[in-house]
């Protein structure tokens, strides 16, 4: 049985706060072999735990794929499901290619739900109390060399007056690392060209000032004279759609692959590969992993961290050029 690499890793806490009874277990209900179970767990977690929709959402797709899962195999009996159940499952996930963070968080969700049978008196035992919940293990990011950047940046047709907007946005999302969802809802007036700044809101409405370089500015102060200027906004957002619309993230991604494509470029792009892009060029370049987190808003620079796998290459020489036997 394969299961999935790190699966029993140490873990992230997430909304792993059940109470356990921990008295001598008589059962009280009878034996459960349908999915009521699951509503009941659900509207545990609204009600008493306050979940979002969305979190709650997830819960119940993974639930949901879990409980198939288990009536494939035939344990309709949940004092019957073992250790060895989670496991075949967890296993089968991986082989239909899910994401390693999707397995990391279906784990979660079936160990909280385990969880709360023994605490309803459903089982005697929690038989996931021996799984480890997972950490969710980084993946290295997609980013793009910087020949492969500096081909996307040369296909908007600046001719036009979409092109100009394109390109301005391209520029803007390279200089700055900003995330899609950040660099859409920008407002006009956050847009320091003078002063060579972005003002930017990010995750928990925080804002930061982010540094633009001059050929970002020269492509935003072309976008706002040719083409901004001219428009009937609906709406206070700097960069606008043809009608004066705000533009959506969907078609940024839809923009970009676009342009990847035009370039010659087969490997999968989004707007956050530009993300990517922008730390792992700037660490390659000898950046402080202090200041590319600032740069990129985390809060905990863990998260910044997995950008420095990039630096092995300038390691490798600069060990090569100032250790004595390098």
């Amino acid at each position: 049985m394969e299961v999935p690499a790190g699966i029993l890793q140490s873990c992230v806490p997430i909304a792993d706060n059940l109470p356990m009874d921990t008295s001598t277990f008589t059962p009280e209900k009878p034996v459960v072999k349908s999915g009521f179970l699951f509503e009941d767990f659900l509207n545990y977690l609204s009600v008493e735990k306050g979940l979002a929709t969305n979190t709650l959402e997830a819960y119940r797709q993974d639930l949901a794929r879990y409980r198939a899962f288990l009536e494939k195999e035939k344990a309709y009996d949940w004092q019957k499901v073992t250790r060895t159940h989670i496991l075949k499952y967890l296993g089968a996930e991986g082989k239909r290619g899910l994401e390693s963070s999707s397995i990391a968080r279906g784990l979660v969700s079936i160990k909280l739900f385990h969880r709360f049978l023994t605490k309803e008196r459903h089982v005697a035992n929690d038989v996931t109390s021996v799984l480890e919940s997972p950490k969710l293990w980084k993946k290295l990011p997609h980013f793009l060399t910087s020949p492969e950047m500096e081909s996307i940046l040369k296909m908007p047709d600046v001719k036009t007056a979409t092109g100009i907007r394109d390109l301005a946005l391209l520029e803007c999302l390279y200089a700055t690392g900003m995330r899609v969802s950040e660099i859409t809802e920008i407002p006009l007036e956050n847009i320091y060209l003078d002063n060579h700044f972005i003002k930017c809101r990010g995750k928990g409405d925080k804002e930061r000032l982010v540094p633009l370089g001059s050929k970002a500015v020269e492509a935003c102060q072309n976008y706002l004279k040719k083409v901004r200027s001219k428009m009937k906004a609906k709406t206070g957002h700097f960069f606008l759609g043809h009608r004066g619309e705000g533009l959506t993230r969907q078609f940024v991604w839809q923009m970009i692959k676009k342009y990847a494509r035009l370039a010659g470029i087969t490997k999968i792009i989004t707007p956050h590969t530009f993300r990517h892009s922008f730390a792992t060029h700037l660490l390659e370049r000898g950046a402080d992993l202090r200041v590319v987190q600032e740069l990129l808003g985390h809060s905990d620079i863990a998260t910044t961290q997995i950008y420095t796998h990039v630096s092995g290459n300038r390691l490798k020489s600069v060990h090569a050029k100032f250790h004595p036997r390098g």
